[in-house]
């Protein structure tokens, strides 16, 4: 957990980000239909890639209660900027974390923490929704790779 005055820091500079940057770009990104690069860049120096990344993959570490402070900053700004980098601090990362090889840690964790590869979330499908219990789509293990059969609806990123 970080200190206050450190949390307090990142939480003012998140502020002046959010009002000086974002959402005076609100009204181009709704118009191109895309975020900046040179704001996607501003995130990722922020680190709002890698909040809820442990610190040994090259995240900030965050709990839970210091993600929402930096996350109700952020929610003044159109959602859009924080959908870009919300799934890789929750579902797009939780399952390597809790149940994933070391090897896939080490391998992509610290590069989604950068913002140089983005988390996506693979649940709804026809028939199902978002209920996980009534999924039908398999993943079998074929040599040294996985044939996955099933139908996907959204995948979130």
């Amino acid at each position: 957990m970080a200190d206050s005055d450190v949390l307090r820091s990142m939480v003012d500079e998140t502020r002046r980000f959010v009002r000086s940057d974002l959402i005076p770009a609100e009204e181009w990104v709704e118009e191109h239909d895309e975020i900046p690069a040179y704001l996607i860049d501003k995130m990722k120096a922020l680190g709002f890639f890698g909040m809820t990344i442990p610190e040994q993959y090259g995240g900030l570490g965050l709990s839970m209660y210091e993600e929402v402070c930096i996350v109700a900053e952020i929610g003044y700004a159109s959602p859009v900027f924080r959908s870009y980098f919300g799934t890789s601090n929750g579902v797009g990362t939780l399952g390597m974390l809790i149940d994933g090889t070391e090897e896939q840690r080490q391998t992509y964790l610290p590069r989604i923490a950068k913002g140089d590869l983005v988390a996506a979330f693979c649940l709804t499908e026809p028939g199902a929704g978002s209920d996980a219990a009534s999924m039908i789509t398999k993943a079998t293990r074929d040599g040294d790779d996985y044939v996955i059969n099933g139908t996907k609806r959204f995948t979130t990123n």
